[in-house]
C-alpha cells in the first residue's frame, strides 16, 4: 500500500493494463498468446478499421491490450522500473498527458509504416516516460549530473526488455516505440523547463500534432486502399 500511496499513477496504468489482460483472456480462453480477433474485437490498431472506417478510439484502447503473457510482464516490468522516477520528477498532470500523447502519437507512427498490421501494446507511452526522464534530465544536466547514470541504467534494462518482446512478438514495431520516445523527449524537456505552463504548451502541441496526424493518415491511406 506504500508503494500505491507514492506512485498512484504508474500503479494504476499497471492495474489497468492487468484488467484488460484478464478480460482478453476470458474471452480468448488463452493465457500465453490472445488471438487477434480478440485483440481486434478489444480495439486494436488495424489501419483500415482506424484510418477509413474512423474508429480512431482505437489509438486509446491499443495502448491497453497485450498479445500475451510474455507481451504484458515485460512492458509492466518496464513501467514499473521508469514510470517511479517520472513520479519523483513531474506532476501528475505532466505524467499523464506524456503518457497519453507519447502513446497515442507512436500509435500514429505505426498507423503509417505499417498500415496492415495489428498493432497493440503500452511501449510507445513508455518509451515516451523514458524519453520524459531523459529531456528532463538533458534540461537540468548541470545540477544533476549525478543522476545520469541511474536514468542510462533504467533505459538499458528497458532497451533490452523491449528489444527481446519487438524480436519476438510480430504484432510489436519498432516505430511506436521510436515514435513515443520522441514524443516524450520533447515534453519532458519542455515541461522542465516551463512547469505547469510547459504542460499547457506540450498538451496543445500534441492534439495539434493529432489533428495534423489524423490529416497525413487519411491522405495517405486513400492513396494505398482507394
Amino acid at each position: 500500500m506504500d508503494g500505491f500511496r507514492r506512485f498512484p499513477l504508474t500503479y494504476g496504468i499497471i492495474l489497468l493494463n492487468s484488467a484488460f489482460f484478464l478480460f482478453s483472456i476470458l474471452l480468448s480462453g488463452d493465457v500465453v498468446d490472445i488471438n487477434l480477433k480478440t485483440l481486434v474485437d478489444l480495439g486494436a490498431l488495424y489501419g483500415p478499421l482506424v484510418v477509413l472506417k474512423g474508429e480512431w478510439w482505437r489509438l486509446l484502447s491499443a495502448m491497453f491490450l497485450h498479445g500475451g503473457m510474455t507481451h504484458i510482464l515485460m512492458n509492466m516490468v518496464s513501467l514499473y522500473v521508469i514510470g517511479r522516477g517520472m513520479e519523483l520528477y513531474f506532476s501528475k498532470t505532466a505524467y499523464i498527458s506524456i503518457y497519453l500523447f507519447s502513446g497515442l502519437l507512436g500509435g500514429m507512427a505505426s498507423l503509417y509504416m505499417h498500415p496492415e498490421s495489428v498493432g497493440i501494446g503500452a511501449s510507445g507511452a513508455i518509451f515516451g516516460v523514458f524519453g520524459a526522464l531523459g529531456g528532463f534530465f538533458l534540461a537540468y544536466r548541470d545540477q544533476i549530473a549525478s543522476h545520469g547514470k541511474m536514468i542510462m541504467k533504467d533505459f538499458a534494462v528497458i532497451l533490452g526488455l523491449n528489444l527481446v518482446m519487438g524480436l519476438s512478438i510480430p504484432s510489436i514495431d519498432m516505430s511506436a516505440h521510436v515514435g513515443g520516445l520522441i514524443v516524450g523527449f520533447l515534453g519532458g524537456f519542455v515541461i522542465a523547463r516551463y512547469h505547469a505552463k510547459g504542460v499547457m504548451i506540450f498538451t496543445g502541441l500534441g492534439l495539434i500534432a493529432l489533428f495534423i496526424g489524423v490529416q497525413v493518415l487519411q491522405d495517405y491511406y486513400v492513396q494505398i486502399y482507394m
